[in-house]
């Protein structure tokens, strides 16, 4: 299959996406790579002149990504857009808790445009596809399926911040790893290559980036709140966290805070601000569009 997946044109998104005609500072894509953001992240702590703002790394297959929590993501060579961004904000380390939901974002919005999907984002780092009347509904995630995910990875001593993202574009079903995954191709989206939804990906974040770094990483005052939540279909729903510390908080997913914090009333009516947490929509009573 890998035969019929084209390699990137690296000249023409140089051209595209290389500064001055575009807003990346580096542009890398190599053949392969175990992880991206793990290539990052050590890049930035051995040589972190190498890789200012705006730098970003692509790799053509990424053989051993991951998410939270350790969890491994694979995709077939060619299949999927692969690739780490680098943010050094201007602001405090306690705004950074904002860039996996602005990179969520920016993510939907460019896969709305390319590839005319119904793209929402679930809190904090999966981009959905909603596919209502064609998949059985699946327990924690209703007729929505995961088309991308979202991993950020401090380096405090640079400080930097890496930003990964993973779409699946092409891959039939049977290269899936899970029932709650898709791809572009599978959810029926117009003709979208990697290179499609990169140049539109990249254009997509920068203009996220520069009104949060204007407002000094807050969110609140540039409006990002708002968009976020527009786009945000956990926002009304039924949920179900599973805490880091291993607790579980069962509610109603109504807002977010200022921090970037979803905040969760439970059924005493006592809302809990939570920070990190895997969410599942336990009765999913639809999307938010924008």
């Amino acid at each position: 299959m890998t035969s019929a997946r084209p390699p990137l044109d690296v000249g023409t998104l140089r051209e595209l996406l290389l500064a001055p005609a575009g807003p990346l500072a580096r542009l890398g894509v190599v053949p392969a790579s175990a992880s991206t953001n793990d290539d990052v992240v050590a890049g930035l702590r051995a040589e972190p002149d190498a890789w200012p703002h705006a730098s970003l790394l692509v790799a053509e297959h990424q053989t051993a990504g991951h998410g939270r929590a350790g969890r491994t993501w694979s995709t077939p060579a060619r299949a999927a857009l692969t690739c780490t961004f680098v943010a050094r904000p201007r602001s405090a380390p306690a705004t950074y808790g904002w860039l996996p939901l602005l990179a969520g974002l920016g993510t939907v919005r460019a896969l709305r445009a390319t590839a005319g999907v119904r793209a929402v984002l679930k809190w904090p780092n999966d981009v959905l596809v909603e596919l209502d009347g064609t998949v059985e509904p699946l327990d924690g995630w209703g007729t929505a399926r995961k088309v991308a995910g979202i991993l950020a990875s401090a380096v405090p001593q640079v400080p930097a911040v890496a930003v990964g993202i993973g779409v699946n574009v092409d891959q039939s079903a049977d290269e899936l790893p899970v029932p709650w995954a898709t791809s572009l191709a599978l959810a029926g989206a117009r003709a979208a290559d990697r290179a499609t939804v990169l140049v539109a990906l990249v254009a997509s974040l920068d203009e996220v980036a520069r009104r949060w770094a204007e407002h000094d990483g807050d969110a609140v005052a540039a409006g990002l709140l708002d968009e976020v939540a527009s786009v945000c279909a956990t926002l009304g729903q039924d949920v179900r966290v599973e805490l880091p510390g291993g607790g579980v908080l069962a509610g109603t997913a109504h807002g977010l805070a200022a921090d970037g914090a979803l905040e969760v009333r439970d059924a005493a009516g006592v809302v809990h601000r939570v920070l990190a947490g895997d969410v599942a929509h336990v009765r999913v009573t639809g999307t938010t569009g924008a």
